[in-house]
């Protein structure tokens, strides 16, 4: 079954990413029509997570923010489709970034980095910047339930040479790295909620007690990886642009925790400046710290 619904949506996803960019995004606003009007999809969560977060703003102003929210998701999922068939050319008029200079020197000191992400604007085209760093590129995910859409999300993302491994690779992978001396740059996004068993320590997320992840940190310690966080700014729709901002060069320095706080300052700060653009989808917020 699941091969039998990979093989009928794999047509349609390849003719939605060959159009031309103003049918592909009339297309997103249709999608968005089903997904927010229609369907709802996860309605809920967003309002919850936008009332919770976010209670210096009226209904009217949250509800402002809930629709363009909704229109950037759906640009945000049709745009790592538009991947399948866009060349390198387009994709670095579309995806810029300010300061590459500070990741290649890091290349030329030597060192491996710790990039740390957000599940804001787009993080998805984040990866296509790769060939331009210097670096041996390590993406961590979370598997698909689906292997073939699991493979297809794996090639999709892999084509500007950024290699995909599962969370419980992570460790083996910077430790062979380490061993070998290939300089690498492994880029974790850390703003979802752990799961229980993996929950070591708490702090406030947009005003609120909630366990964090702490694996970045933890890592960039063992292996002396520098953190770099990575703003991604949605300049227009369809262009965006990426500033990298040092955070630690030399983690064993910081007292536990503290670059994990760093790093959710930084992401808060995107939040509260253009919130439509952050995934508001996910269950944040659900194990709360009274």
């Amino acid at each position: 079954m699941q091969f039998l619904v990979y093989i009928l949506a794999y047509p349609l996803l390849w003719l939605i990413s060959i159009l031309p960019f103003p049918i592909f995004y009339l297309f997103s606003d249709f999608v968005c029509f089903l997904v927010y009007r229609v369907i709802g999809y996860r309605k809920k969560v967003v309002r919850e997570n936008l009332a919770l977060t976010l209670p210096h703003l009226n209904d009217a102003e949250r509800k402002v923010i809930e629709k363009k929210f909704y229109k950037h998701m759906c640009d945000l999922f049709l745009e790592m489709v538009k991947t399948m068939s866009m060349s390198p050319e387009e994709m670095e008029g579309r995806f810029h970034v300010t300061n590459i200079d500070l990741v290649l020197d890091y290349a030329k000191r030597g060192k491996s980095v710790i990039l740390v992400a957000s599940h804001y604007a787009s993080y998805e085209w984040l990866l296509t910047i790769n060939p331009k760093l210097g670096f041996q590129g390590v993406a961590v995910y979370k598997r698909l339930a689906n292997p073939y859409f699991d493979r297809l999300i794996r090639k999709i993302r892999s084509k500007y040479n950024t290699e995909m491994i599962e969370t419980r690779k992570a460790i083996p992978t910077m430790a062979k790295n380490q061993r070998e001396g290939i300089l690498s740059l492994y880029g974790l996004a850390s703003d979802q909620s752990p799961k229980m068993e993996r929950i070591f320590h708490s702090m406030k997320f947009m005003g609120v007690e909630v366990p964090v992840h702490t694996g970045a940190e933890t890592l960039a310690k063992k292996y002396d990886l520098a953190v770099l966080f990575v703003e991604v700014k949605k300049v227009r729709r369809g262009y965006y642009e990426a500033t990298f901002i040092p955070l630690a060069d030399n983690p064993k320095e910081f007292e536990n925790f503290k670059i994990t706080e760093m790093y959710l300052k930084e992401v808060e700060k995107q939040i509260l400046e253009a919130p439509e653009f952050y995934l508001w989808t996910h269950k944040r917020w659900k194990h709360r710290i009274e």
